[in-house]
């Protein structure tokens, strides 16, 4: 009987075992990550990557951009985010274009306007999408709630003077946490290039002539050979 006893426990143990030694491998397992979405704005706007769990909030500028967030709670106004867009045109007529450094200012302007205790972090010249392309950091406590915010907003200029945006509005206490998606999503920033179509495409083909159709007539050309007294 004892024997017996002795058998179950091992037998018991190295169950046990075997199980455990499963769920250790399952655990190791590698999780596939899902793909980014991608959002294009158009047929000849920009493109960019945002993550998987983030959600599109709404248009901005008019229609001319988005903002993408990640999953949070409490009020809207509060949130994490970043806004992409389009935020000065191609100029038109006689008026000579927008520079990133005027486009700055502006930009920075109405930040100060609406912030107390503001500060420029960082303000420093890169290249987006092969494309000149500037980035201002800044720090400052929102009148309307009190807010502190750290906003990261890079400007990048375009083939036809025109100037797009890529910002980045977080607390401090999540600046970690955002500011690799934020690079990330920078990075995936493009403007897709458009081929141009070859005239032939647009040119009108005549259809083929069936086997064995005889040529026109050729129009108003005199007879051959010598003319009759």
């Amino acid at each position: 009987m004892q024997v017996r006893s002795w058998s179950a426990l091992s037998l018991v143990l190295s169950l046990g075992m075997v199980a455990s030694a499963v769920a250790q491998t399952a655990s190791k397992a590698p999780h596939k990550a899902l793909p980014w979405k991608q959002y294009c704005r158009g047929e000849e706007g920009f493109c960019f990557k945002y993550p998987p769990s983030w959600s599109m909030l709404g248009d901005i500028f008019d229609g001319n951009g988005v903002v993408v967030a990640p999953p949070q709670n409490g009020d809207r106004a509060v949130w994490d985010e970043v806004t992409v867009a389009l935020v000065i045109p191609p100029p038109e007529g006689g008026g000579g274009p927008v520079s990133i450094d005027q486009a700055i200012e502006k930009a920075v302007s109405s930040v100060r306007e609406g912030g107390q205790n503001f500060e420029t972090l960082q303000r420093q010249r890169r290249t987006v999408d092969g494309k000149p392309a500037e980035l201002v950091k800044l720090h400052y406590v929102d009148k309307s709630n009190g807010r502190e915010w750290i906003e990261e907003l890079i400007f990048v200029e375009g083939p036809e003077s025109e100037i797009y945006s890529v910002a980045l509005k977080s607390g401090p206490s999540s600046l970690a946490r955002m500011e690799p998606l934020f690079a990330r999503i920078v990075e995936s920033w493009n403007l897709p290039e458009i081929e141009p179509q070859s005239d032939a495409v647009n040119e009108e083909k005549a259809p083929p002539k069936k086997p064995g159709t005889p040529a026109a007539p050729a129009k108003n050309v005199p007879p051959s050979g010598p003319p009759k007294p």
